[in-house]
């Protein structure tokens, strides 16, 4: 009996897939490395074999993915600048000829704020702004309760605001944007990039190969160096919340990913540089959230429920 839907989440670094009832809860997940897969043809097939191993496929209703750059209208990624696949990747249609299945793809941040919205910390709201923080950084725009795909299908990319147009290099080509110094790569490079009287000092500087996570967990001992990072990871998107919040008037930012789950207190960094710089009429209204599913679930709950409303 076809009960389940299977949701997706390609990111850079990690791939995410699930099986989903119609009551919208998450049985089953797995976890898969990005860079075990040099075509997405290598991806569908390790799938689908897996779901025939587990005598799954005749359970399955539909296909639901979340994929940088993913465009919802074409069903396709497009020039995602964090994935070895290049160029336009007909995702949707390779997933239809293995499986047979009604197939939806959209951004990961849309799915992710889909998942919110259906079963997270954006249940109460009809208007907000969800954004990823992992390998890149992206945006979910949540109007009246409705995504915004904008007339292309590529509405949302927030990472690529430049902040400083003589700033880092970015994987899409450009100088400066928001995404090199506030996603996980971002503030990794802030190690290397950030001038400190406090970096030679830091215990950062001893690790071969350092992540965000490090970042936080080394601010939270008291490294200087650390706190100054994480610091100026939450200043510059704070006062890109307040530039933004000019376009969508969010009642919320809600944070998702890797960095999101490093705590309250980076949120309330982030909320503090947020209100320095909003407009007058914007000051104390908008709130800053932290996901409250996994950094995995609620792309993967939110790209099932692209298939089937109910799941």
């Amino acid at each position: 009996m076809k009960t389940l839907n299977l949701g997706i989440d390609i990111g850079g670094t990690t791939i995410a897939y699930g099986l989903v009832n119609q009551k919208g809860d998450l049985i089953a997940e797995r976890l898969l490395k990005t860079e075990d897969f040099n075509t997405p043809e290598s991806l569908v097939e390790a799938i689908y074999q897996d779901l025939l191993e587990g005598d799954i496929l005749n359970t399955l209703c539909g296909i639901g993915v979340g994929a940088p750059n993913g465009n919802y209208h074409s069903g396709s990624i497009e020039f995602a600048p964090n994935l070895n696949w290049k160029g336009i990747v007909p995702l949707k249609a390779i997933f239809e000829k293995r499986f047979n299945l009604p197939v939806v793809l959209t951004n990961d941040a849309n799915a992710a704020a889909l998942g919110e919205m259906r079963y997270g910390n954006a249940k109460d709201l009809n208007d907000f702004v969800l954004i990823t923080l992992g390998t890149g950084l992206g945006s979910g725009i949540v109007i009246n309760k409705q995504l915004v795909y904008g007339h292309d299908g590529f509405a949302g990319e927030f990472g690529h605001i430049r902040i400083d147009k003589e700033g880092r290099l970015c994987g899409c080509g450009r100088n400066g944007c928001l995404e090199t110094y506030c996603s996980s790569t971002g503030v990794v490079r802030s190690i290397f990039e950030l001038d400190s009287e406090d970096k030679q000092f830091s215990s950062l500087m001893d690790l071969q190969h350092p992540t965000a996570k490090n970042v936080f967990e080394h601010a939270a001992d008291g490294d200087l160096f650390a706190q100054e990072i994480v610091e100026y990871t939450a200043k510059l998107l704070g006062e890109s919340f307040a530039d933004f919040a000019c376009f969508s008037s969010p009642k919320a930012f809600v944070l998702f990913g890797g960095i999101a789950q490093s705590g309250n207190q980076f949120a309330r960094r982030v909320k503090f540089h947020m209100e320095q710089h909003l407009l007058p009429i914007y000051q104390g209204k908008i709130e800053v959230r932290i996901s409250s599913l996994h950094e995995t679930n609620a792309a993967v709950l939110g790209a099932a429920s692209l298939v089937s409303p109910k799941a």
